[in-house]
């Protein structure tokens, strides 16, 4: 964990640091801007403003990973995911797979629990362009680690793109020539070895990546299927032994 973060052993004091965090001085002021300035159609709401903590079941087997909270979504709403177009990609997904009680999030307000699932990020605070820097990543790297601790029933993590793929590998694999074998693609599946579980990855939900046809809604929902038959895999050895 970087020295910067501090690890903690129980969620509220985890999310209470992710949220008053501040040591990344470019996003604070980023965040904080974007909060004052507003996007149009948001004018009447309240930003949160603040870093994003994670959030979902916390006895989930199953981890999703994105990038950074959006600028007009999760720093506006304080949830991962939720008010943005990439939420709304991924939540009728998880929905249909039967990891969300409903296929929408719109605020931290509304009735979405997740089942099973808990989802988070490799950085906190919204970035400029979408584009943390390498320095900012590695100052946030630590409260996602902190989560991975605390989920003690984890057997698997899904990234969302190739960023947070990058970074879980090169936490967790530590011979340098063990990486190799980890290439980032769509559905991509690798078992537990050199990680602790097993590991997916996936385009993002970004609306670069549905809008062009890169990721569609069949491709999504084989990521998601993928997921269960590795739960249910996991599930009969349990039962068996």
């Amino acid at each position: 964990m970087d020295k910067s973060v501090r690890e903690f052993s129980d969620w509220a004091s985890l999310n209470e640091c992710i949220e008053t965090c501040r040591i990344c001085t470019r996003l604070v002021e980023w965040r904080e801007l974007v909060s004052r300035q507003k996007r149009r159609a948001y004018l009447d709401e309240n930003y949160w403003g603040k870093g994003v903590p994670g959030f979902g079941d916390l006895q989930a087997r199953v981890l999703v990973v994105g990038l950074a909270p959006g600028a007009h979504g999760s720093n506006r709403t304080g949830r991962m995911f939720t008010g943005d177009a990439s939420g709304d990609f991924l939540f009728p997904a998880l929905h249909q797979a039967g990891f969300a009680t409903q296929p929408n999030a719109e605020s931290r307000e509304d009735t979405l629990e997740l089942i099973d699932l808990f989802i988070s990020a490799i950085c906190r605070c919204a970035p400029p362009d979408n584009k943390p820097k390498p320095d900012e990543i590695r100052n946030c790297l630590g409260y996602l680690h902190n989560e991975i601790s605390l989920l003690s029933k984890l057997q698997g993590v899904v990234c969302l793109g190739k960023l947070s793929f990058d970074q879980i590998v090169r936490h967790y694999v530590l011979e340098q020539s063990a990486r190799k074998k980890y290439v980032f693609k769509h559905l991509a599946f690798y078992p537990a070895g050199d990680l602790p579980f097993w590991l997916l990855s996936s385009y993002h939900p970004s609306r670069q990546n549905t809008q062009t046809g890169r990721l569609t809604k069949e491709m999504f929902a084989a990521v998601w299927e993928t997921v269960c038959h590795q739960l249910e895999e996991k599930s009969d050895f349990r039962e068996i032994n």
